[in-house]
């Protein structure tokens, strides 16, 4: 017997499929649930969310119960992406993360507060990404785990106190990432046989660059750069600059949002599909859900087309803020 799903099923389980986090995915089960029509031939389906939603809620559950026995570096990814926030002692990081996010890491005018990894979630517009302040870098002894967590993460923020020698604090991070094999990617750096490097994004952020009064700290600081170095003057205090850095991250993860359209209805602009940059109308498709990828026949979009609510192909390469119909 068919299951006559509504297409507000499909756009549910759209985001069940992309949710990254165990409660996310409870709650979309739960919708899920409200919206399959009651009658024998959606028996099975409603059976098996049950089953699902059960099993999810258990594991979630058995996690809590174990997390005190792992480590605190190992932090599951969350979000749209993984920004690890590095630096010495008292530049400011549990402040910057404390700011953007709704994490609540320890923040202190004495150095060494911060003894594990503490993640939050940053918001840029409607997407999400995570922040993970971490303690200090420190020559004679550093966490393993912390260069494993590093190295994991899609980009890195090296915070420097713009007040106190700032060249130093960069030049004593930047070589410990590179001793551990860790490096800029934008930068040529010595390779020796046999050794793997992990390049990564590596933004340097001048905190501590309060006001007007602060400004000629970082123009010195800048003119001392023997390298070209991705560099923002930042407030975690005031403010300053930190929408520019959100924005910032948003483009070096290249990515872009694309929203599903039900025929007949609005998209909803809170829950966007996040898509490497580059993707085209059958991957969007895809992850939807398979069912799209191999039966849609057609698609309309809205936003980067010649016209709106024009026909395109399969092969039609998304851009930032398209809206998609697919039509099966």
């Amino acid at each position: 017997m068919p299951t006559n799903l509504p297409p507000d099923y499909f756009e549910v389980e759209a985001r069940y499929r992309s949710a990254s986090s165990p409660e996310e995915k409870v709650a979309c089960l739960e919708e899920m649930l409200t919206k399959i029509p009651k009658h024998k031939g959606t028996d099975k389906l409603r059976g098996d969310l049950r089953k699902k939603l059960s099993k999810l809620k258990s594991t979630a559950q058995a996690r809590k119960s174990v997390s005190r026995q792992e480590s605190a570096f190992h932090i599951e990814r969350e979000g749209a992406g993984q920004i690890v926030v590095v630096g010495n002692a008292n530049v400011g990081k549990s402040m910057l993360v404390a700011t953007l996010t709704n994490a609540k890491p320890e923040v202190a005018d004495f150095p060494f507060t911060t003894w594990k990894p503490t993640p939050g979630m940053m918001r840029y517009e409607n997407v999400q990404f995570q922040l993970i302040d971490t303690p200090p870098t420190n020559r004679e002894f550093i966490e393993p785990e912390l260069i494993e967590l590093i190295r994991r993460a899609d980009i890195v923020l090296i915070v420097v106190d713009i007040r106190a020698d700032p060249l130093a604090q960069l030049n004593n991070v930047a070589s410990l990432l590179l001793e551990n094999r860790i490096a800029p990617e934008h930068l040529a750096y010595p390779e020796e046989p046999g050794q793997f490097y992990s390049e990564k994004p590596i933004f340097i952020l001048a905190n501590k660059n309060d006001d007007e009064d602060t400004d000629e700290n970082f123009e010195i600081f800048k003119s001392l750069l023997e390298q070209d170095w991705p560099l923002l003057p930042i407030s975690a205090k005031t403010g300053r600059n930190l929408d520019r850095l959100k924005e910032i991250i948003f483009k070096q993860l290249n990515i872009i949002r694309v929203y599903s359209k039900a025929p007949g209805k609005e998209p909803d602009f809170r829950s966007p599909f996040i898509l490497d940059r580059g993707c085209t109308v059958e991957e969007f498709a895809g992850k939807v859900h398979q069912d799209f990828l191999k039966n849609f026949k057609s698609a309309r979009l809205w936003g980067s087309a010649e016209h709106d609510g024009i026909m395109v192909g399969r092969d039609y390469v998304l851009q930032d803020g398209d809206v998609v119909e697919l039509r099966i």
